[in-house]
């Protein structure tokens, strides 16, 4: 068995052409990103699949480069590709926009797959604001006595009948975007059309859900800050220069 960390990385983006090249303190963000994920003790390979020469170039000797097809429908699929992961294989999906990730993140998600024959974990943190709460762009997750996934939404879930949601209660859980999959799990994954909840709600994890898989959910204190526009860059770069200071 093999842990593969496989970062998606394209230039095409809606809101920010060209995101992976951003320059943060003088280094792409791309660059930001692996050197987070060879933190990592528990991966075995890092690999970064890319379907623009330009991001590979920026990664040269960095790590392994998988050239994916730009057509590929999302990142699971090309990570899918990239990992080419045997059966008993763990492939961890590691957002491509996030330079300041935590590698203890990524060891905690391979050690509960390498603890457990799960086909996947993912990870949630506290939600604490109400505004959060109520945001459909804030995926809410909601799991059983065993830390594992019940359902997702991008409604408030669970639903407090009588009254205000109790954030201090401990229901209320924001889903952040990584996933380690099982390689036999992944596979299946991306050869199965969506589902009609996963249409409806646009969220490719309930299609795991609905094939019947185990979604272990790790909790982490902090949501982590991805980069989705411009400003989002600039507060990073901001964070990355404290902690580059002597």
């Amino acid at each position: 068995m093999k842990t593969i960390g496989v970062i998606p990385s394209r230039y095409g983006s809606s809101r920010f052409p060209g995101k992976p090249l951003f320059p943060l303190l003088g280094k792409p963000l791309v660059q930001w990103v692996v050197e987070a994920v060879k933190r990592a003790k528990l991966l075995d390979r890092v690999l970064l699949a890319t379907d623009d020469d330009r991001i590979a170039y920026a990664v040269d000797g960095m790590c392994e480069v998988v050239m994916t097809d730009s057509d590929l429908p999302s990142g699971t699929d090309r990570v899918a590709v990239a990992a080419r992961a045997e059966d008993e294989d763990v492939v961890i999906n590691i957002q491509g926009d996030e330079p300041l990730i935590n590698p203890a993140l990524i060891d905690a998600l391979a050690q509960r797959m390498a603890d457990d024959p799960i086909e996947m974990a993912t990870a949630a943190t506290p939600i604490r604001t109400l505004e959060d709460l109520a945001a459909r762009t804030v995926v809410k997750v909601v799991t059983n006595q065993k830390g594992e996934a019940l359902y997702f939404s991008r409604l408030p879930i669970p639903c407090r009948r009588d009254g205000e949601a109790d954030l201090a209660s401990g229901l209320y859980w924001r889903h952040l975007g990584i996933y380690a999959y099982r390689g036999q799990f992944l596979n299946t994954l991306v050869k199965t059309p969506p589902c009609a909840l996963e249409q409806t709600e646009k969220l490719e994890q309930l299609r795991a859900l609905y094939l019947g898989a185990r979604i272990a959910v790790i909790p982490v204190d902090e949501p982590g800050v991805g980069v989705d526009t411009p400003a989002d860059a600039e507060a990073v770069e901001k964070i990355l220069a404290e902690r580059e200071l002597p």
